[in-house]
Formats: structure tokens, C-alpha cells, sequence
């Protein structure tokens, strides 16, 4: 079984008196008809020689238009697909998610060659974010920024 690893990050900024979360929207492979987008965190492999909180970091910038700054490693979740494209092999990801905090930049500032692979970025609140994104393990991964946050109300 072919090995991939990812990173990706949980990008949270306070506006408007509350926490949101910057998630995106992935370009759809999916039927012209089907009814529901897909929610997730932004996230990508791990380039060679590359560790995994720059690739996070390089992720949420490439997808997102965002510049955020490490705080903490999340965790890792580990899951098993079946390649849509060429040999439809079977692989087993790891992903390692960080913590960032927003430093600057503008949601959904993306360069066009970027938008072949994210539809859109946009701002969620936190508190909604693990009732609407697509992932399980991604709402999980939320849910531990949620109690981040309650342990360290001042990241």
C-alpha cells in the first residue's frame, strides 16, 4: 500500500466579538447535480525536505491567500482512500494538523493557478465549523482548536 503525508492548518482570527476558522471549498470532482459542497481545512503534501509546519504554513497560504503564524501542533489523523485517478490504488495518509494564528492577508486571495484545485476560501465561525465541515476527522481536528482556546484564552 502506497504511504502519502500531508499537513494542513487550523487558521483562527477573532472579528466581530467571536473566533472563525479559514476553510475552503476544494474544486468539485463531483456530478454537476449533486447537492452538497464539500468543507474542509486547507492541507497539503509534504514537499520534499520540507517539514510538516512549513508545509502547513505554505498550505493555508497557497489555498487561502492567508499569512499565519505557528502555535501548536494539533494532531495527526490517518486514513485509508482509494485513488480516483490513474492506477486507483489503494493509500494510507497521514496528516499532520497545526494551530496557526492569522498574521495578514485577505481571504480567497488565491492565484489563479490555485483556483484549478480551491472553488473558495471563506471565514467560518468556529463554533460552526464542526457542524459543517465534511470530514470527520477534520471536525475533530476543530474541536481541539476549540479547547486550545479554552485552555489558552490569549493564544
Amino acid at each position: 500500500m502506497v504511504r502519502e503525508f500531508s499537513a494542513g492548518g487550523v487558521v483562527l482570527r477573532r472579528m466581530q466579538e467571536r473566533w472563525w476558522v479559514a476553510v475552503i471549498e476544494p474544486q468539485s470532482r463531483r456530478k454537476p447535480h449533486s447537492p452538497a459542497s464539500v468543507l474542509a481545512l486547507p492541507k497539503g503534501n509534504v514537499d520534499k525536505g520540507e517539514k510538516p509546519e512549513e508545509t502547513a504554513v505554505r498550505e493555508v497560504r497557497e489555498e487561502t491567500g492567508l499569512e499565519a503564524d505557528l502555535l501548536s501542533k494539533l494532531t495527526d489523523i490517518e486514513y485509508i482512500y482509494i485513488r480516483s485517478w490513474g492506477d486507483r490504488e489503494r493509500v494510507f495518509k497521514t496528516v499532520s494538523f497545526f494551530l496557526l494564528m492569522y498574521r495578514s492577508g485577505r481571504i480567497g486571495h488565491i492565484t489563479p493557478g490555485m483556483r484549478r484545485e480551491v472553488r473558495q476560501s471563506l471565514w467560518l465561525p468556529l463554533d460552526e465549523a464542526p457542524g459543517k465541515l465534511s470530514y470527520r476527522g477534520e471536525r475533530d481536528v476543530v474541536k481541539l482548536a476549540q479547547r486550545y482556546l479554552a485552555a489558552h484564552p490569549e493564544p
